[in-house]
């Protein structure tokens, strides 16, 4: 017969009739757990003979010389949005010159996001990145209760607690909007992100603020929202068509979805820019290959990626450093669409 097995969080969770999350935090002394719950963990802990792999390898603080990069999204997002490739390579440029290890770590459920908790809780990785942040995603939370650094590109609101580093997303969309505006456009349309994220919300918010200080309307028929697809900018597209058929523009605030409305467009004989001018965010190597090439507020992401990577390698050599929240330029770049 095989040796005894290892217990683990999950074990040791289901001792003492908790979640996974409790045991995480009672193991790294958060004081967000109540006392009954913390004895019934350190009383599954002695009963099981758990032992965190941290502990194993000798003390709480030792290093892994490991980050993670953590993505709360689908491969399929992961391989048709070039934000991330872009993300991915900063970060990776940023490690390279120091003995660090990358882990790409993808949470599209319960089951992943559990998995990531255990190897936080087991201190697998000195620190976590964490991109692509929602409002409402329990994990920022989470890391920071458990005492994990963690550094955002992005940010979950303006209030964030987490170091982060983000574009100058209003101010970008502002820039974006000026330009129609000078263009001589007078229906100037959005198709939004996802309205649980703060990056969709700031560019909408740059939108709305430029049309209305201009004295234009700034109405909700003239927002469709996206998904940052092709598919959302698509069927964005074709909402704003039928909502407001005198448009004469439209700010989108991806070049992804800037490509499903340009499809979009040239499907229902739009011609741009002469019948519509399209402008993007992002400057990714999409905006460049358009039909026709792509307006577009270009933003530094693999600058975004090599600063969360610097800020994090501080903060885990120092984690009495006061967390950074840095806010990098945006810059547009004209092109036929517009």
């Amino acid at each position: 017969m095989g040796g005894r097995q290892r217990p683990t969080i999950k074990t040791v969770a289901a001792r003492a009739g908790v979640g996974r999350t409790t045991v995480s935090r009672v193991i790294n002394g958060s004081e967000l757990v109540s006392e009954k719950a913390r004895a019934a963990v350190l009383a599954a802990i002695a009963e099981l003979n758990y032992v965190p792999n941290s502990v194993a390898r000798g003390l709480v603080t030792s290093r892994t010389n490991s980050v993670a990069l953590v993505i709360p999204e689908s491969e399929s997002r992961l391989g048709s949005e070039p934000y991330f490739s872009a993300v991915i390579r900063g970060v990776s440029t940023a490690l390279a010159e120091t003995r660090t290890q990358l882990q790409l770590v993808l949470v599209r459920d319960q089951a992943e996001r559990d998995q990531l908790t255990e190897s936080v809780a087991e201190r697998r990785v000195d620190g976590v990145l964490l991109v692509s942040v929602h409002e409402h995603d329990p994990l920022p939370g989470l890391l920071e209760d458990m005492g994990l650094p963690t550094v955002l590109a992005g940010r979950r609101s303006p209030d964030e607690s987490l170091s982060y580093v983000h574009s100058d997303n209003t101010g970008g969309a502002a820039t974006a909007v000026s330009h129609l505006l000078t263009r001589g456009r007078r229906a100037v349309a959005t198709i939004s992100g996802p309205l649980d994220m703060d990056v969709a919300r700031s560019r909408l918010q740059g939108w709305r603020e430029t049309l209305e200080k201009a004295g234009h309307e700034a109405t909700d028929r003239l927002v469709a929202s996206g998904d940052f697809t092709v598919e959302g900018g698509e069927a964005a597209m074709r909402s704003l068509l039928e909502q407001v058929p005198e448009l004469d523009a439209v700010f989108v605030a991806s070049d992804v979805m800037a490509a499903g409305a340009l499809a979009e467009l040239r499907r229902q004989g739009s011609r741009v820019p002469d019948d519509v001018a399209v402008v993007g965010f992002d400057d990714s190597i999409i905006a460049r290959h358009s039909n026709p090439p792509l307006t577009t507020v270009r933003q530094p992401v693999e600058e975004i990626g090599s600063m969360i990577a610097h800020i994090l390698l501080e903060e885990i050599d120092n984690p009495e450093e006061p967390r950074r929240q840095v806010t990098l330029p945006t810059e547009l770049v004209v092109r036929e669409s517009s």
